[in-house]
């Protein structure tokens, strides 16, 4: 069956809810079609846990908010085994993690060693606790947050852990139009509550599989190539995109292409999703002059489609 009306159906829906944000609903769509994380840094209050909550509702996803402090530890994720007398053995209970969409809310603000008990679950797709493997459920999404201004307390994702996270977003402030149509309209929480869901998680897994198989020609592979090499040498960064990075621009671009009806990749897709999936894989050197989205943006201009 054809999937792509519903998933039409999804994004008119979530956009219902995030009004004025039609384009971060499709890459927020992109990212979790194509089967990666995504990261959302903001202020507080322009709809971060709207989009992730409307997200899961639509997509018939588990879902589970954490909300990270500094006292949080990796056991209040993953989950603790504790000992049954009754039973003469030691009993796991899961923790929030087994979830298909984790809104981690302020990210940064919980120690390294529990930011790295998320991120190795978000690379793993599996925890392990007292020896035993356990899978988590699929499909398995984490939307993290974090606010760039209110940085007292926090403790910085590494440039590695960063490179976890498919895209990186900035929902922004909405236009006066529709902050006007949200202040007269519905309470965002009650229309989260009637959201019904679109999709089932065994069609979106059988979506993911069907968008790895979009065609990316060999033109447009040297294209991303030089997109990767042209970084590897800009001036004002210390580091450049590495071949993970690469392969992660195809995947954002194929789940574009799939939003866009096509089964095929074309460069105008690569360039839509370019500085989402590559600001955040730069590393500046100190007298930059430039912040990562801007110097993404002066490698994607500079580099031509064509060789």
């Amino acid at each position: 069956m054809d999937q792509a009306p519903r998933i039409a159906a999804i994004q008119k829906q979530v956009d219902a809810v995030l009004l004025g944000k039609t384009e971060i609903v499709r890459m927020a769509m992109a990212c979790l079609l194509a089967g990666g994380h995504l990261l959302i840094e903001d202020v507080p209050g322009v709809g971060k846990t709207t989009l992730a909550h409307a997200l899961a509702a639509s997509l018939g996803l588990q879902y589970h908010r954490i909300q990270f402090t500094s006292d949080l530890l990796p056991s209040d994720i993953l989950g603790v085994s504790v000992y049954q007398r009754e039973a003469g053995e030691f009993r796991f209970h899961p923790g929030p993690i087994f979830s298909q969409l984790i809104l981690a809310d302020e990210i940064n603000r919980a120690t390294p060693k529990t930011q790295s008990a998320l991120l190795e679950a978000m690379a793993e797709q599996q925890v392990t606790i007292d020896g035993k493997t356990r899978p988590l459920p699929q499909p398995f999404f984490v939307v993290a947050t974090q606010n760039p201004v209110d940085l007292a307390g926090t403790f910085p994702l590494p440039d590695s852990q960063l490179d976890r996270f498919l895209m990186r977003l900035s929902i922004g402030y909405p236009s006066a139009e529709a902050e006007r149509a949200m202040l007269a309209g519905q309470d965002r929480r009650d229309m989260l509550a009637e959201l019904g869901a679109l999709i089932d998680a065994e069609a979106l897994l059988s979506l993911r599989q069907h968008i790895r198989q979009i065609k990316a020609s060999p033109a447009l592979i040297d294209y991303v190539q030089r997109l990767l090499a042209a970084s590897r040498v800009q001036a004002n960064l210390k580091q450049g995109l590495s071949p993970r990075a690469g392969l992660a621009l195809l995947s954002a671009s194929r789940g574009i292409a799939f939003l866009s009806g096509r089964d095929f990749v074309i460069p105008e897709d690569v360039q839509e999703v370019f500085v989402a999936v590559a600001a955040h894989r730069l590393v500046p050197s100190q007298d930059a002059g430039a912040g990562r989205e801007t110097i993404a943006a002066q490698i994607l201009k500079r580099v031509a489609v064509s060789a």
